[in-house]
């Protein structure tokens, strides 16, 4: 079986929903040059995450709808390039917008469209609708079927979101960023991807964007091979601060067959001893609604 080959556009917003759209699709079709088959956007391309520092109904404003002419830009993109498109953006809906994944496969048919459910409400994304549920679908690639699923930036931060979409199938979880991609973060990512025995992309912003630095990555989750006597690092992609486009392949069969044989993931878990994760009203060792902080600022890596 060929690697599955996935671009990370590691790119910078234009400006607007226009220039953004052309700048996107440029970048798919150099992404395609190099030889991808599965080409992401970090989060909430539309607009560039722009939501900071700005009245909130402006910023809400620029919501599109998945089936607009932004999106469906893409749908026919990707069927163009005969390449899988995961584009992002700041999505109308009538319950106030959400912040969401839109993936269309190489043919341009939409695979599934998934909401932002763990939303950053400690700060603006309070105004943003959450998603409902995590999905994984098949995905028709040139090198054939792969079950993705996807979580947003935030969503990383809970096992939980991970660990779901391991349970429902996934074998490549899609993840679009926009925040510092430092060492615990990074750390976070690797975890999930070992876990669950699931690879792991992330597409994050360059560090000319505020409150960003790069460090898109690939982790493909397996940590021990036969041929190996030690553990292996399970990154294989990891991007610098610059700029651009970055191709990591992974090797389904590999991935397959270790998660066929390997004792990770599901193989020993006691669902009947973790009822206590999903009670409400269990004491809470921390602050929400008081919260006050302002939005994270850590030092690039």
């Amino acid at each position: 079986m060929a690697d599955l080959k996935i671009a990370l556009l590691q790119i910078a917003p234009a400006g607007s929903l226009k220039n953004n759209q052309e700048k996107g699709m440029a970048a798919c079709r150099r992404a395609k040059e190099m030889g991808a088959d599965i080409a992401l956007f970090p989060e909430m391309w539309s607009n560039g995450y722009g939501i900071y520092s700005r009245p909130v109904e402006e910023w809400t404003a620029e919501a599109v709808p998945v089936q607009g002419e932004f999106v469906r830009a893409f749908g026919k993109l990707a069927e163009e390039l005969q390449m899988a498109i995961g584009i992002t953006l700041l999505e109308k809906v009538e319950t106030g917008p959400r912040n969401t994944l839109v993936l269309f496969d190489r043919f341009g048919k939409q695979v599934f469209t998934y909401a932002k459910i763990h939303t950053c409400d400690f700060d603006v994304e309070r105004n943003l609708t959450p998603g409902e549920e995590f999905c994984v679908e098949e995905l028709d690639t040139a090198c054939g079927m792969v079950k993705v699923g996807s979580m947003i930036c935030y969503d990383r931060e809970f096992p939980e979101s991970a660990r779901i979409l391991m349970l429902k199938g996934a074998e490549l979880i899609l993840v679009p960023n926009a925040c510092p991609m430092e060492i615990n973060r990074l750390s976070q990512l690797r975890a999930r991807a070992f876990e669950n025995m699931t690879a792991i992309a992330t597409c994050n912003y360059p560090a000319s964007v505020p409150d960003c630095n790069g460090g898109s990555s690939v982790f493909d989750g397996m940590a021990y091979l036969p041929e190996m006597e030690t553990s292996r690092d399970t990154c294989i992609l990891m991007a610098g601060k610059e700029e651009g486009i970055f191709l990591a392949a992974l090797d389904l069969g590999k991935l397959r067959e270790y998660r066929r044989t390997e004792m990770m993931g599901n193989t020993f878990r006691r669902p009947d001893l973790y009822g206590m994760l999903v009670k409400e009203g269990v004491e809470e060792p921390f602050i929400r609604d008081g919260y006050r902080g302002k939005k994270e600022r850590i030092p690039g890596i």
